[in-house]
């Protein structure tokens, strides 16, 4: 991939932060917009704004068009069987709250879920206050001594108890690729439904969810290049179709009565009212956009960029870096002794270079790391080994500001 000239599709990357130029290394948590995204959401304010399925006039046609393409896309792009197992939501987290909520009526007190100590809160939140709800178990998986996760913890866990396996795809603080193949068969072989977090992976990486065999499998448009407010809620038909709507309304009634009401088929019973089109729309922009360079070399460039990366950051005196190092993707998490990471972050800001500092929305990680917060670098296809250079000269000048800078000021 010419990355010199991929940079040339986003406007915002051409700024200058504290009178330097913008590095960004935050994807993980947001991604950029390409112009031809950009252009996707202007024209359909421009020229087919209207409501969607409800309309016969020629702007509400082309919206409906344009919106259940975005759908086709989407299901082509992960590979789903059929278009109608693609559900538009808000986001990853929405989509796995639907599918906690939708499930309820099928855990009862003795059942378990098995989550892992690496969740996103977004897919540990949920399974929480279903358990507490049902009077079900939760239970985590442990990780072994490579920060990756323990199989063998897995297979003690998943047992005839459990009744749903909710797993990121790939974590967004150790950055590994979690064996999504190997857990969904445990799951399987119990009855249990898989679901997977893929908020991580689905922008990162090629996604194929009937290879996989995911029940369910959720991810976000704004880390994909896409506008913020829009996610996918992916599932297997059936399991779909076991889903209680947890909202009621416009758009995914069939017939209405004074007292009864009838829904619309799979997916458009679970979208009830106006959905986020130009969201969707936009969506679908990301996808050709995505697609036109391939998600395997997507993925084997941010890898490369990581290769480079590490063993520069493990050559800086005090660095922790954590997750297994020698197969990352392209997110870094890491910490300096002695500098807290949100002061780091501050200081690497006022040199240009924009990372993540906090938990990550992954505190129970962070404790069983035995750290409060961490640093996180994240690539993504507009980046390069210059991004990387700046990222390490930022980190080194950092270092000897707060080991040097307050005696001499």
């Amino acid at each position: 991939m010419d990355i010199e000239s991929i940079k040339q599709d986003f406007p915002i990357l051409k700024q200058r932060v504290n009178d330097e130029p913008l590095t960004y290394l935050d994807s993980a948590a947001t991604a950029q917009m390409p112009t031809p995204v950009l252009k996707a959401i202007e024209h359909y304010y421009q020229h087919d704004h209207a409501n969607v399925h409800r309309g016969t006039h020629t702007l509400a046609q082309r919206a409906t068009a344009a919106y259940e393409t975005a759908r086709q896309k989407t299901a082509a792009f992960i590979n789903a069987k059929q278009a109608e197992e693609i559900v538009f939501t808000r986001s990853t987290t929405e989509s796995i709250n639907w599918i906690a909520q939708g499930l309820s009526e099928l855990i009862k007190p003795n059942d378990a879920i098995v989550v892992t100590i690496m969740e996103h809160h977004s897919n540990l939140v949920p399974w929480q206050q279903l358990a507490k709800r049902t009077g079900a178990e939760l239970r985590l998986i442990d990780l072994n001594d490579r920060q990756e996760l323990d199989l063998n913890d897995a297979a003690r866990k998943i047992d005839s108890r459990t009744k749903v396996v909710a797993i990121a795809h790939v974590s967004n603080v150790l950055g590994v690729v979690n064996p999504i193949l190997k857990i969904g068969a445990m799951a399987h072989q119990v009855g249990a439904c898989l679901v997977v977090d893929g908020a991580q992976a689905a922008p990162h990486l090629p996604v194929d969810v009937q290879a996989l065999n995911a029940d369910f499998y959720a991810f976000s448009g704004h880390k994909m290049m896409a506008p913020t407010g829009i996610g996918v809620l992916y599932g297997k038909m059936a399991w779909l179709n076991r889903l209680c709507p947890s909202q009621f309304g416009g758009e995914m009634i069939d017939q209405v009565t004074q007292q009864t009401a009838t829904f619309k088929p799979i997916p458009w019973r679970l979208e009830a009212g106006t959905p986020n089109i130009s969201g969707a729309i936009a969506l679908g922009a990301a996808i050709d956009y995505l697609s036109q360079f391939g998600m395997q070399a997507i993925a084997e460039h941010e890898q490369e960029l990581a290769a480079y990366a590490i063993p520069k950051l493990l050559a800086i005196d005090g660095l922790t870096l954590y997750g297994p190092q020698d197969r990352h993707t392209g997110v870094l998490a890491f910490n300096l002794a002695g500098i807290h990471p949100h002061d780091a972050a501050t200081a690497l800001d006022l040199e240009g270079v924009a990372i993540r500092a906090g938990h990550h929305c992954a505190q129970p990680l962070m404790d069983y790391l035995g750290v409060n917060a961490t640093l996180r670098a994240s690539f993504y296809l507009y980046n390069d080994q210059k991004d990387v250079d700046r990222l390490i000269d930022a980190i080194k000048a950092t270092k000897e500001f707060f080991e040097n800078g307050f005696e001499q000021a």
